[in-house]
């Protein structure tokens, strides 16, 4: 398990946009498109905004969503809104580049209409080049929350999932699942504050029944990039 553990904010983001900027060069290069799933939240928000300042070839790259609130896209809430305020407002992106989870549809609807756009893109399997992703104080990652029955779902690749328990909003989401999620090249995990810090440590030590623990790409690369705060119980390797 990978750890970059960085002391600042600006160092954390900087870092991931190199990642994010590498991979998609890569991914272009070796089949001309570049294929990932955002994350919604406060860090990723800032991550856009650096990203929309940056030359990124946006013309070659597909944008998904890990998982999104079901309310309209015009929403407060929306994952999207945040990712069209911070960057697709402010880049040349093609309109069918984009691939939003049409969360003002019944969550069920909406869930089935997602994967059918990620069966129209991958075929018959999905193959994300990066997956970004976050995770909340209860170890929760997209919205696969602790106890949730869409963490048993092992045939269909985004789901409605109800979510009753804070964090806050408490809405319907809809959720890519682990067998997407895992199915990826690349899922980098970009986590700060101390509210994380207990959690992150458990999953250093093993502890495998976190959802953000199970994570863990069949035939790809996991990397947590974090901030100095959450990282604050974990082991430190030495030289």
């Amino acid at each position: 398990m990978n750890f970059e553990i960085f002391p600042t904010s600006p160092a954390l983001i900087g870092r991931a946009a190199e990642q994010f900027i590498k991979t998609a060069a890569q991914s272009i290069q070796e089949h001309g498109h570049f294929s990932v799933a955002l994350s919604g939240g406060s860090t990723p928000r800032i991550l856009y905004a650096r990203l929309a300042t940056l030359p990124v070839p946006w013309q070659n790259i597909h944008l998904f969503w890990g998982d999104e609130r079901c309310v309209p896209p015009n929403h407060s809430y929306s994952n999207y809104l945040m990712t069209v305020e911070n960057l697709l407002d402010h880049i040349a992106i093609p309109p069918e580049n984009i691939h939003r989870i049409p969360g003002e549809l019944p969550p069920e609807q909406a869930a089935e209409a997602y994967e059918q756009d990620l069966r129209a893109f991958f075929g018959t399997s999905p193959r994300f080049d990066l997956v970004l992703l976050g995770m909340g104080d209860d170890g929760h990652t997209a919205s696969l929350f602790p106890g949730s029955p869409a963490l048993a779902e092992s045939a269909r690749w985004a789901v409605a999932t109800e979510h009753t328990i804070p964090p806050l909003p408490l809405v319907p989401r809809v959720t890519l699942t682990f067998g997407v999620l895992n199915a990826a090249r690349r899922v980098i995990f970009i986590v700060t504050g101390v509210g994380k810090a207990e959690k992150l440590a458990q999953i250093q030590g093993g502890e495998n029944s976190l959802p953000a623990a199970q994570i863990q790409p069949t035939d790809g690369e996991l990397l947590w990039i974090v901030d100095e705060s959450a990282a604050g119980n974990l082991k430190r390797q030495t030289k």
